[in-house]
């Protein structure tokens, strides 16, 4: 399949977009799983990696991978300009009918796209994987202070934009087509906080969100910043509703 041709089009039903930063020790074998899970379910697919100015072998390794399977694609950003960046190029290249935001190090199995499926299936526009709903696994849990900071973060993302789902940063996310690029074409956030970003905005388009208990296995190798990530995200919590903020007709 060519980007870009109707053929292509056509062909793929799913797209998972991988964003990679220095992955090269792990993407290689989260492309293996992948593509062994692919052949098992039948699924049409293309899987997007989205390598963010990576200053190792990333880029190298995906390259070979797709060598050898013509469904792998790889984009590349040409410097480091975030996670959030990242999956929103490869989002608004992506030609499939649902598009999969996957984690390189793979902390939820690419085995629990069943789960997501299902919610679409019946209905639902967007499923997200969660670590906080019940029937959740948690295999691995992440340190304690690490913890703390999720807990304290979902806290500030109910109170300030989206109210009411339990954990918006899982990495591993299902959109529908029309969903996916209806949101992620409005995106503006482009580092850790465009979760948040991205379920704010599917919320003002009514689009149907459901919270999905996967499992996670906890990656010691986190991108994440205590200090320098935490307040970025902070800082982005208020971007989000500035950005996206619209007045009621009639109102000043």
């Amino acid at each position: 399949m060519k980007p870009g041709t109707d053929e292509g089009l056509r062909e793929t039903k799913l797209s998972i977009v991988i964003p990679a930063y220095n992955e090269a020790l792990r993407i290689g074998k989260t492309l293996d799983s992948i593509r062994d899970y692919m052949k098992v379910c039948g699924y049409s697919h293309e899987i997007i990696v989205v390598d963010d100015g990576s200053s190792d072998d990333t880029a190298m390794v995906v390259r070979k991978a797709a060598e050898k399977h013509p469904a792998i694609v790889l984009l590349q950003n040409g410097m480091n300009r975030g996670k959030g960046y990242s999956v929103k190029q490869g989002v608004l290249f992506s030609r499939g009918r649902f598009v999969l935001m996957s984690d390189a190090d793979l902390s939820t199995p690419i085995a629990e796209l069943g789960k997501l499926f299902k919610e679409l299936e019946e209905g639902n526009d967007i499923a997200i994987g969660s670590r906080s709903v019940s029937g959740s696994m948690v295999l691995k849990r992440q340190k304690w202070f690490r913890q703390l900071m999720g807990k304290t973060f979902n806290k500030l993302v109910q109170a300030i934009a989206v109210f009411g789902i339990r954990d918006t940063q899982c990495g591993f996310k299902l959109f529908t087509a029309d969903a996916a690029r209806s949101v992620f074409s409005l995106q503006r956030i482009e580092r850790f906080a465009f979760d948040v970003e991205a379920l704010y905005l599917a919320r003002k388009m009514d689009f149907g969100i459901r919270e999905v208990p996967v499992i996670w296995v906890n990656s010691p190798d986190s991108r994440v910043s205590i200090f320098r990530d935490s307040l970025q995200m902070l800082r982005d919590l208020f971007r989000i509703r500035f950005y996206h903020y619209r007045p009621e007709r009639g109102k000043s």
